[in-house]
């Protein structure tokens, strides 16, 4: 399994960016993929999943509203497009993936995805 994660950058409070991670290895559709983040002292959080066989999605109330997640199936990649970007979601993020639920990315006992990526760094300024 490869996860090769682009798209990070430096970006004024309010401005977007968009992720994307191409991912190789695995029947991209039959896996669950995502995205964790880790901030400076912070511990790492799921940010947003989705797992196209079943058609479903998660994300972070963190996120919600501004954060979207998508694939494009035949250049088995996905994005995530940011939107309205705050300082708090200053972070590494990784790209992430399992063969089981999307749930994986919501914390709640259950183990993190079983594959990662290397990080894109997004920074936020005031």
């Amino acid at each position: 399994v490869q996860l090769q994660a682009s798209g990070g950058g430096l970006v004024l409070a309010g401005g977007s960016l968009r992720l994307s991670c191409a991912a190789s290895g695995f029947p991209f559709d039959d896996y669950a993929i995502g995205w964790f983040r880790q901030a400076p002292g912070k511990e790492r959080e799921g940010v947003s999943s989705i797992k196209k066989r079943d058609g479903v999605t998660y994300n972070a109330d963190s996120v919600k509203d501004r954060f979207t997640i998508s694939t494009d199936s035949a250049k088995n990649t996905v994005f995530l497009q940011m939107d309205n970007l705050k300082p708090e979601d200053t972070a590494v993020y990784y790209c992430t993936a399992d063969r089981g639920s999307i749930h994986r990315w919501s914390g709640g006992g259950l183990l993190p995805p079983a594959y990662w990526g290397k990080g894109t760094l997004v920074t936020v300024s005031s």
